[in-house]
């Protein structure tokens, strides 16, 4: 019959939560209107269930109860009404109900949203003893999809009864028995549960016994049979008593079974077993079948009292399914293999029955002895599987060694390989710790795989390999080394700012952020060089970069350090030494520094008409300020009044004659002359020389401008006959002066051979001497003598041969300063 609650109370106690619109089913109402009628202790008691029961029911799955047995078809709830839903949106939304144990038990019927029984519904079918018993299942809709859970709680009613196991039992009871015996029954077995299941026994009345119900170690009950007053087999040689088995069903439900207890003839000597208790040693390799000990049991009476039969008593499962006894022969023999670390004694209690029904007991002592059977076992309490280098006395691992097996087979001896720098030692018992002998490095090895090996004594010996994995961590023990100690670049000048110009490199042996390598710039022991307006680099790969275009002629090289430090957490560094070499480029082109370009009147040379070929003019001095083939220069002449009277010298600019002087020669002759040097592309500069041929260094001479003065012009020009003449005085005095000089000279060389000069006094020569030694483009040393007039207009020059060559080169500590004399004289070495 199903039943449900539909009715709701005022109070929340009897609603349910969530988004389930579902009556709650149960049996809640009848039982207030029982509970009315009960004690008032029941009442509170009822009523605290009843708060608990309400405290359940408000879960948000939806719950309902049946009754067992109930027809199939039969009506569950209005499922669409509880969920809120009308019956055609079920039926739209493909609605389905599932239950958990894979079963259709239910049905849904999408036209009027009923939930109906598909099949009748057997409680003991479905859930056997468990209580109670509560069907899940789920409903499902579509579009959207969603799910519900209910709960159908399978009432359990009282539709099966008691039933015993077999319909007659018989007793054998000596009729010397006392009153007070207590002979145990078998028991009835009922599928209801609860309040519908067994719950007493009784017998049919007699005058002999009465029945009590008792409960074994299962919580099960069953009957004990109990002698009410002595026996007497020439009054009546058999008793039959019928057992009945009650359930609390309403109405109660019964089971019976005749109990047929027959009174036995007084057998007055029971059977008595000989070396009780029995003891015996047995390997627990022993295989099954094989005879343990023949157990023998004597009995003092005669004919069907004396024959003795054996078996086991109150044996449990494990000696039943261990060992077997002959009844005829006592012989018991093992019916499995013995394992000694599971079982080591077997404790056997024996019965020997003679033909009167009376019985003897005896004990078995089983000793089950020992094989080497059992391989050792390790067992790890701690395990550190990373270890930081350089750590003595690190702890590895501590762990258990054992054996279950017992004597000599359960000892063991526990060793690791020799080569590794680990030790093993024994602390308690079975204990073990592996700890290291020495620091570890991690540079030279990283990882150790260390097998434990345990080995017992048993005979064979068996062997347990345990491999532990051990880790070295890193610890920054190791500054970053670079691969060169000194680094040595080259950079052209006029380079374009940052410009890649090289690349250090350091390594470090550690790992992780110890080998993470920062480059820097250290700061240079010269404080007076720009280094940080020079030079950049690059901190995470050592890329060094050129901040702005060098110039050879300022910086030709510089040098510094660079750092490399790791980011451990205590940072090693090391540093190298970088020089720069700055090349040089073609980037200036050569200078004059004689005859000079920028004077405010042009330089002319004085040269003889008896000059001789070869004659020394004069000697263009010019300097590059670039090094090595960009310096080399060279001399050329483009350009001259007279081509084949004058030659250059390409090496050294000296310009002489290349043959005599005539009298169709020009007095005045332009030069142009190129000075190049050999870099690539080259570059030059050009110089202009004028020369004036002259008969002597007396003769006077005005200076020719580059456009011949108009002739009218000068003999209208009165002015030039007296400059002619005082040019004439001035000639005279001045060939005066030089005649002296030259005297002077001679007597002082006369004095002083060694020098091989000429005695002139210094002081008719006052002025500043300027002494350039070999360096530029004079690849000979000579020494000349100018002396200048103060006039701007007309001067006289007095040119001489090399007076002390290669003087310069034996004195060459002598500066500028040392030779600071003559004021008009010029002195080129």
């Amino acid at each position: 019959m199903l039943r449900f609650l539909q009715r709701r109370n005022q109070s929340s106690a009897f609603q349910s939560f969530g988004n389930s619109k579902g009556l709650v089913a149960s049996t809640q109402w009848d039982l207030m209107e029982k509970l009315e009628k009960a004690h008032p202790k029941r009442q509170v008691i009822a009523f605290i269930f009843m708060m608990v029961l309400v405290q359940v029911c408000s879960e948000p799955t939806t719950q309902y109860s049946i009754l067992e047995e109930t027809e199939s078809g039969s009506f569950v709830p209005h499922l669409a009404k509880d969920l809120g839903l009308g019956a055609r949106e079920l039926a739209a939304r493909s609605a389905r109900v599932v239950s958990d144990d894979y079963k259709q038990r239910l049905l849904l019927d999408p036209e009027t949203g009923d939930l109906l029984l598909r099949e009748k519904v057997d409680r003991e079918e479905v859930c056997s003893t468990v209580d109670p018993c509560v069907l899940h299942f789920q409903v499902t809709l579509e579009k959207p999809v969603q799910y519900f859970q209910g709960e159908l709680l399978i009432q359990d009613i009282n539709d099966h009864a008691p039933q015993f196991p077999e319909g007659e039992m018989l007793l054998n009871i000596p009729e010397n028995s006392q009153p007070g015996t207590l002979l145990p029954l078998n028991l009835a077995q009922d599928l209801d549960v609860g309040s519908n299941g067994l719950q007493q026994y009784t017998v049919s009345p007699n005058s002999h016994f009465h029945v009590l119900t008792r409960n074994n170690s299962e919580g099960k009950k069953y009957p004990e049979l109990v002698q009410d007053r002595a026996l007497d087999r020439e009054e009546q040689a058999e008793l039959s008593l019928t057992l009945i088995a009650l359930d609390g069903g309403s109405p109660p439900r019964s089971g019976t079974a005749l109990v047929r207890i027959l009174i036995m003839d007084i057998n007055d000597n029971a059977p008595e077993f000989v070396n009780s208790p029995y003891e015996v040693q047995v390997l627990e390799s022993s295989l099954p079948d094989s005879p343990v000990l023949t157990v023998f049991a004597q009995d003092a009476d005669a004919g069907n009292f004396g024959r003795v039969s054996y078996g086991f008593f109150q044996a449990s499962d494990e000696i039943q399914r261990t060992f077997s006894i002959n009844k005829v022969t006592g012989e018991i023999q093992l019916k499995k293999e013995l394992d000694f670390e599971k079982i080591k004694f077997y404790h056997v209690k024996i019965e020997a029955t003679d033909g009167g029904g009376l019985s003897g007991k005896g004990l078995v002592i089983v000793e089950v002895l020992d094989v080497n059977d059992n391989a050792p076992e390790l067992t790890i309490s701690s395990l550190t599987s990373s270890v930081p280098e350089n750590a003595p006395e690190t702890i590895i691992s501590i762990f258990r060694v054992g054996d279950r097996d017992s004597g000599e087979n359960a000892k063991v001896v526990c060793s690791i390989p020799e080569n590794l720098p680990f030790i093993l030692k024994s602390t308690f018992k079975n204990f073990y710790t592996l700890v290291t002998e020495s620091p570890l490095d991690r540079e030279s090895r990283a990882e150790y795989n260390i097998t434990i090996m345990v080995s017992d004594l048993g005979t064979p010996r068996l062997t347990t390999w345990h491999t532990i994995t051990v880790q070295v961590s890193d610890v920054n023990d190791n500054a970053p080394a670079f691969t060169r100690t000194s680094y040595t670049m080259f950079v052209r000048e006029n380079n374009s700012p940052a410009l890649h110009i090289g690349t250090i490199s350091a390594t470090d042996s550690d790992s992780g952020s110890n080998a993470h390598i920062t480059y820097s710039l250290l700061l240079p022991h010269d404080p007076e060089l720009p280094l940080s307006s020079l030079i950049s680099i690059n901190a995470d790969n050592g890329q060094l970069f050129a901040l702005r275009a060098l110039d050879y002629e300022v910086l030709q090289a510089f040098e510094f350090h660079v750092g490399a430090t790791d980011r451990g957490s205590s940072a090693l560094s090391s540093q190298a030494l970088v020089r720069v070499v700055v090349l040089d480029d073609n980037d200036n082109a050569p200078f004059v520094l004689y005859p000079m370009q920028n004077a405010s009147a042009p330089c002319t040379e004085l040269l003889p008409r008896a000059a001789e070929p070869g004659y020394l003019v004069t000697k263009v001095v010019a300097v590059d300020r670039d090094s090595g083939q960009n310096a080399w220069l060279s001399f050329q002449l483009l350009k001259a009044t007279e081509p084949g009277l004058f030659s250059v010298w390409a090496h050294n600019g000296e310009v002489r004659t290349s043959r005599l002087l005539s009298e169709r020669d020009a007095p005045k002759h332009r030069l142009l002359m190129l000075v190049k040097d050999n870099g690539e592309p080259p570059r030059s500069a050009s110089v202009t020389l004028h020369v004036l041929l002259v008969d002597g260094f007396s003769q006077p001479y005005l200076s020719l401008p580059e456009v011949a003065p108009d002739p009218t012009q000068e003999v209208e020009d009165a002015l030039t006959v007296y400059l002619v003449i005082a040019l004439a005085s001035v000639s005279s005095l001045f060939l005066l002066s030089v005649v002296l000089f030259v005297g002077i000279k001679l007597c002082r060389r006369a004095r002083e051979p060694s020098l091989g000069g000429c005695s002139v006094p210094e002081e008719l020569f006052p002025g500043h001497m300027v002494d350039v030694s070999g360096t530029g483009t004079l690849s000979h040393n000579y020494q000349y003598e100018v002396c200048l007039t103060r006039d701007s207009g007309i001067g006289e020059f007095k040119f001489l041969k090399p007076m002390i060559p290669n003087l310069l080169v034996q004195d060459a500590g002598r500066e500028l300063n040392e030779n600071l004399h003559c004021r008009d004289s010029f002195v080129f070495s």
